[in-house]
């Protein structure tokens, strides 16, 4: 795959049943913030709010993963736990569904996080 130079570029890259799930992430990610801007960040989707990183999502070939998994993010959901892989990392496995709610949860404690550290 070539390096994106847009979401929707990254989108379009993917094979079609691992594009729909990505799109659900990313609809996910943007109710959850609707203010966040869209990029590319280390070639991956991201949104961040004003110039801080909140999250960015990919399709690896046996999940799908959306980071960060800081450790606000788990003490304040703790349904997230059994998602959260090495440092910082949720991996969702392709063959399930996606937990959308919980990574609503997700993106919206993000959020909380990045507020509380707010100077």
């Amino acid at each position: 795959m070539t390096k994106p130079e847009s979401v929707d570029a990254y989108l379009a890259g993917l094979a079609e049943d691992r594009r729909a799930r990505i799109e659900d992430l990313r609809r996910i990610a943007r109710a959850a913030a609707p203010n966040a801007d869209e990029l590319i960040s280390y070639d991956m989707p991201a949104f961040k709010v004003g110039s801080r990183f909140l999250v960015s999502f990919a399709a690896f070939k046996t999940w799908d993963s959306l980071f960060p998994a800081s450790q606000f993010v788990l003490d304040e959901v703790p349904g997230a736990r059994p998602f959260a892989k090495g440092r910082g990392t949720f991996q969702f496995p392709a063959k399930e569904a996606l937990p959308l709610e919980l990574i609503s949860r997700i993106v919206s404690v993000r959020l909380e996080e990045l507020a509380r550290e707010a100077p």
